[in-house]
């Protein structure tokens, strides 16, 4: 069993990751950490935040020469602005004085750095948050509960796909197929060869012609002081037959991905295979039939189900997709009130992405990782990598024995 926790806030000097359960022997390296980190920071709609911030990651403990030791494993990512919000941001008390010098300002519509933040913006967490937590100002809400702690979630990520593949040749790729309501048209599953395709694609879609229209469509947007969401796509290819399980609710592939993926700040909705188009076929045509392919291997005529069936992966391609509302930060700020006083006001203005759905394809694929790498190691267990793929080769010989016929 993995387990994982991240801690930090978005301007604060770093931002912390560790897992617990990572068995001894795997292959991890800092690069590896940074080059995901750097893929995160990709993007056309990105904001200017993207341009100065760095991702310094750090591994602290868990891996030596680059292979894993089975202990905790650690990863610090610092902030490379820390020095402009150390009064903000301090840990330890400071005067009173300092925070009420007009600091941080760049942009007429922002609330400088060292100001109370009093106007919640609707669509975030602020409002509920200062009231929950029974706080005056906003900045320790949007502090944490901003989207720059998704950083720590994509450095684990790295670490879980390591395992994935490492163990049981699971590889994972993500794309773009909406931005707004503009969807791309010829969409067939990417695999991992298309990574580096997806890359260079400013809106990481493999479809030249959607990659226009995501383009043009975030322009609009930007243009009118706006904001817009979209759709992301996850597969999971080379998934064993059986991780998960139907006997309990909360320990199902399927529950355990809708969950992962809904943790991500803007997502407001799951889908697993063709989830919402299934509903409306009738069954007949909405399961995926079961058929030997000419080498007399078991194989389907199609992948409504996204790879699952029962909470358990069916040896089909895993397929998420999850969806993104607008960023809630709109730069024509939305009506709201100000908390200190009652009256009306306009939301708080912070610096913001216009789309955020290229960063968003990046961490739903570290979450999906995640869970995969999690029920790997309760399916084949081991404390090493060795113990590990030799328990995972037994069980796939049985199932190799259970699905072989002679004809």
């Amino acid at each position: 069993m993995l387990r994982w926790l991240t801690a930090g806030e978005s301007h604060g000097p770093a931002l912390v990751a560790t897992i617990e359960g990572v068995p001894s022997g795997l292959t991890i390296t800092t690069q590896m950490v940074r080059d995901a980190l750097a893929r995160r920071r990709l993007g056309y709609g990105r904001g200017a935040r993207q341009k100065w911030e760095q991702d310094e990651a750090t591994i602290l403990g868990g891996v030596r020469h680059g292979v894993t030791t089975g202990a905790p494993i650690v990863i610090q990512i610092a902030n490379s602005e820390w020095p402009k919000w150390q009064t903000v941001m301090s840990a330890d008390p400071v005067d009173p004085a300092d925070l009420l010098i007009d600091a941080g300002t760049g942009d007429e519509r922002e609330v400088a750095r060292n100001k109370p933040l009093s106007r919640p913006r609707p669509g975030h967490a602020d409002m509920a948050g200062m009231l929950s937590y029974d706080l005056p100002d906003a900045r320790p809400i949007l502090e944490r509960a901003s989207a720059r702690e998704t950083a720590a979630r994509v450095a684990l990520g790295a670490i879980a796909e390591a395992m994935c593949e490492q163990i049981a040749g699971i590889r994972l790729v993500s794309h773009v197929v909406a931005v707004a309501e503009q969807q791309a048209r010829h969409m067939s599953l990417p695999r991992p060869e298309d990574e580096a395709a997806l890359n260079e694609s400013p809106v990481r879609t493999c479809d030249a012609e959607a990659e226009a229209r995501f383009i043009s469509r975030i322009d609009e947007a930007k243009s009118q002081g706006d904001t817009v969401g979209g759709v992301v796509e996850v597969v999971a290819w080379g998934v064993p037959i059986g991780l998960g399980t139907h006997v309990q609710a909360d320990r199902r592939l399927d529950t355990r991905i809708a969950g992962a993926l809904m943790s991500i700040q803007s997502v407001k909705g799951v889908e697993i295979g063709d989830g919402f188009a299934q509903a409306a076929l009738p069954g007949s045509r909405a399961h995926d039939e079961i058929i030997r392919d000419t080498s007399g291997n078991l194989t389907r005529v199609s992948n409504h189900a996204g790879g699952i069936e029962g909470g358990m992966s069916n040896g089909q391609p895993i397929v998420a997709r999850a969806a993104f509302k607008p960023i809630s930060t709109v730069p024509r700020a939305l009506r709201s009130v100000d908390m200190r006083t009652g009256e009306e006001a306009t939301a708080l203005h912070q610096r913001s992405d216009t789309c955020q759905v290229v960063p968003g394809a990046l961490i739903a694929q570290a979450e999906v990782a995640l869970v995969l790498a999690d029920l790997l190691s309760t399916h084949a267990g081991g404390n090493s990598v060795t113990e590990a793929k030799r328990n995972l080769e037994s069980y796939q010989a049985r199932i190799h024995e259970r699905i072989t016929w002679d004809d």
